[in-house]
């Protein structure tokens, strides 16, 4: 029994479903939904949020998620958020996609979402392989890396060098707030609640388009056991992908943390 004197400090979010997620042992998706639900609930904009599920691992997200969900075709999740948010702009909405919704199929979706500077808030979730189909080679798949589909390690002279997305969309006029992080460890988890959270606020402010990455690991695909594969994200994929704020706009400087 309690006692009357403690005072809980962690607890379930609200805005997660206690419905049995169904990700593989040691994926960190369900940690990057945990964050993103902490960050609903302390904004007190549950009732207001509309997510975007994609195609991929999450595609089934919405029954984890205890608010308003829409269900994107493959990639086009940027576009039907688009839509979502000029018809209902008092609404709070964002995209949840790995690479291959994003980087691949959805490169000139998100792209474009970006240029426009749609006040709607990305999360790209980069695990530098396609999880849901069988972990084949995705665009940000890293060199020498094998993976079904390159059995011999990712040859960049047949198939060319991985896409570092948040580079790319910093450069674009539209994007305000493009920063990449981790959940590796918990210091890095920290910080990603705090990039989220910073994402979200700056769409609440109608400052614009924001984006944030979060290295993943995937150890079935990987092959790895779970810890192996967080060390792999801390050994091999930061060193491609080095985490920090790739832009954030001097309008928005006093609205982040």
């Amino acid at each position: 029994m309690m006692n009357e004197h403690m005072q809980v400090v962690f607890d379930y979010p609200d805005s997660l479903t206690d419905a049995t997620m169904t990700y593989c042992p040691g994926c960190t998706h369900g940690i990057i939904h945990r964050l993103i639900a902490e960050v609903i609930d302390e904004l007190g904009i549950r009732e207001r949020t509309i997510g975007v599920a994609p195609v991929g691992c999450s595609v089934f997200m919405y029954n984890y998620f205890n608010v308003d969900f829409a269900e994107a075709a493959h990639g086009r999740a940027p576009a039907m958020a688009t839509g979502i948010k000029r018809v209902l702009p008092d609404r709070v909405v964002f995209t949840y996609q790995g690479d291959g919704d994003l980087a691949a199929i959805g490169t000139a979706e998100i792209i474009h979402a970006a240029a426009r500077g749609e006040n709607i808030t990305v999360i790209f979730v980069n695990n530098a392989i396609y999880g849901m189909t069988g972990g084949q080679m995705a665009p940000t798949t890293l060199p020498g890396m094998q993976t079904t589909s390159s059995p011999s390690g990712r040859d960049v002279e047949l198939q060319g060098y991985p896409i570092r997305m948040s580079e790319v969309l910093a450069q674009l006029s539209g994007a305000s707030y493009i920063v990449r992080r981790s959940v590796h460890d918990p210091g890095n988890i920290n910080k990603t609640k705090k990039a989220i959270k910073n994402a979200f606020q700056v769409q609440l402010h109608h400052a614009g388009f924001s984006l944030v990455e979060v290295l993943s690991s995937c150890p079935t695909n990987w092959g790895l056991t779970p810890e192996a594969a967080l060390q792999f994200v801390k050994e091999r994929m930061i060193p491609y992908y080095p985490l920090g704020d790739y832009k954030v706009a001097d309008a928005i400087k006093t609205i982040v943390q």
